[in-house]
């Protein structure tokens, strides 16, 4: 709860401190005394953005500072999360500067607007005239049944199955478009992947084909070239074979006159026997070159379908050739494996879709459960306050799972009549703003018992009741405030007389410049502030009467 609101330099105030009490704070003043804009400054240490923002003195920033007792309100792990020093005495802090620059901080830890922001929703709940609004849409309506019932964990689990499945859902439309996508290829990429299979290409074969093309096509070269260097070598009167024998035998001849001669002669009778080695392995060789035309046509066969391929592909070598293979056998494969993938996430989504059908189906019959309590509470407070004859009627409506949003799969409805033999219709149409002012804070009334709000703001919500009807209202926030700190601007004197505390807002000039106070009111000032609330600014004994029994009573 708030515990003081400190403000300087905002607007028309220049300097205010605030304590405020744990149970009914009742704030009143006349039209234009500054109620606003005190809750103009609360709003900005609750994470409102500044907008349009004057300064008491334009020469100094503004300062807004709250202090709030969070012990009972389990947000340790709201302060861990985000990184912020945890006190059960928190004190949130806003300034403004002339430049209209921002800043916010948390126990002097600064914070950004978002923070800021989910942290007050944590400690407020703000209701205003404009607030009645809420009450015709859908997310508030949820949140009433989901807080009686208290759904949190219920919902908690819905909105993962609910998430779960959509991510699911979304996963397996990518892939199948995908796949879409690559089987508009894969006729042609199967075609490129046959082709390739079926000429059996291997890394060092064109190399060998083109050395063996030239041989084949120059064999009759090759053969006489052959057949003549044998010849020279050993076949021929005047070979190399006959020339080195007969050298060889002149020098062993004279080897007995001169002994340096006979290595010699081992030198040249070593050649001898290499020369005719050579000379058997040429004529081995020639006997081996042919003129094969079947072979030389199978090798042109064999280049012309390489070449053909690395033309089409675009490419120099075998080796290249090879890799594009292994591509496309791995496109073909993982197309296939895509296929089992999806029967895989089409099994998956089937699960997350009767998880999330389960969630959803558990979810709505804990809400229809509540809808009676929740109607009959409603009655009850509406009775209370002038309003004997209202009706609601909630209707829940189960969605088809591909309707389903995040807060559930429920088509929610609340109907309203004000008057016998008036047909039920959405609230909204039907109800004066007093009458959806009335029926607002019966729900709040039983939100705040199911929810545990730490601090409820009535801002002026007394708009078109008056006299016993007032009365009531104020008994309906007077019982609020046993469990909660509840603040309420009003006008009415039969809801000031409610309060543990009485603050009064009022405007006083000074010099050039017209400030806005508030003072908390002593039980003398506070029957003055009532009486003159009830006849006007001099009240006379009666008023001052009148004002004592409300606030005895």
């Amino acid at each position: 709860m708030l515990t003081r609101l400190f403000i300087k330099n905002y607007a028309l105030i220049e300097h205010l401190d605030i304590p405020f009490d744990q149970g009914l704070n009742i704030i009143t003043g006349e039209t234009g005394a500054g109620k606003s804009i005190i809750m103009g400054a609360l709003g900005l240490i609750l994470g409102n953005r500044v907008d349009g923002m004057q300064f008491f003195d334009s020469t100094k920033k503004c300062v807004i500072e709250g202090q709030f007792n969070i012990a009972a309100y389990c947000l340790i792990d709201f302060f861990n999360e985000n990184d912020l020093e945890y006190e059960n005495a928190t004190i949130i802090r806003r300034e403004i500067t002339v430049d209209g620059k921002s800043r916010a901080f948390v126990n002097d830890s600064p914070v950004t607007l978002s923070i800021l922001r989910l942290l007050g929703e944590q400690l407020f709940d703000i209701h205003s005239q404009h607030a009645t609004l809420q009450l015709n849409t859908e997310k508030f309506q949820l949140m009433v049944i989901d807080s009686v019932a208290k759904n949190d964990t219920l919902l908690s689990n819905f909105r993962k199955s609910h998430a779960t499945f959509k991510k699911s859902k979304t996963t397996l439309e990518q892939l199948k478009s995908q796949i879409s996508l690559e089987n508009a290829e894969m006729d042609f990429n199967q075609f490129q992947f046959n082709e390739l299979f079926e000429a059996a290409l291997s890394v060092d074969e064109q190399e060998l084909l083109e050395a063996e093309i030239s041989q084949l096509e120059n064999a009759e070269e090759i053969k006489r070239g052959l057949f003549d260097a044998s010849l020279l070598l050993e076949d021929d009167e005047r070979s190399v074979h006959v020339l080195l024998k007969n050298a060889v035998n002149r020098l062993q001849s004279i080897d007995r006159y001169l002994t340096s001669v006979v290595p010699l002669s081992e030198r040249l009778n070593s050649a001898l026997i290499e020369v005719k080695d050579i000379s058997a392995e040429i004529a081995e060789l020639e006997q081996t070159v042919t003129t094969d035309e079947n072979r030389l046509q199978y090798v042109n066969d064999r280049l012309s379908v390489i070449y053909g391929l690395q033309k089409k592909h675009r490419v120099d070598t075998v080796f290249e050739l090879l890799e594009i293979h292994d591509r496309l056998d791995q496109k073909l494969q993982l197309v296939t494996s895509q296929e089992e993938r999806i029967e895989k996430l089409e099994r998956e989504l089937s699960e997350c879709y009767n998880q999330l059908i389960a969630d959803g189906q558990v979810l709505h019959d804990a809400r229809a459960a509540v809808l009676d309590a929740i109607c009959s509470h409603v009655h009850g407070v509406l009775a209370q306050v002038g309003m004997s004859n209202a009706q609601l009627q909630i209707d829940l409506a189960a969605l088809p799972v591909d309707k389903y949003k995040v807060n559930g799969g429920d088509e929610v409805h609340f109907l309203f009549s004000a008057n016998k033999g008036q047909s039920m219709q959405p609230i909204h149409r039907v109800a004066s703003g007093g009458e959806l002012s009335r029926v607002m804070l019966a729900l709040k009334s039983l939100v705040a018992k199911s929810s545990a709000l730490p601090s409820i703001i009535f801002d002026e919500i007394d708009t078109g009741i008056s006299g016993e009807v007032a009365l009531k209202v104020g008994e309906i926030m007077e019982r609020l405030a046993d469990s909660m700190q509840v603040m309420a601007i009003t006008h009415l004197p039969q809801i000031a007389s409610k309060g543990n505390a009485h603050f009064k807002v009022y405007k006083q000039d000074e010099g050039e410049k017209t400030k806005s106070n508030i003072s908390l009111l002593g039980k003398s000032e506070r029957v003055l502030e009532i009486a003159q609330m009830l006849s006007g600014a001099n009240p006379g004994e009666s008023a001052l009467k009148h004002a004592r029994d409300l606030i005895r009573n």
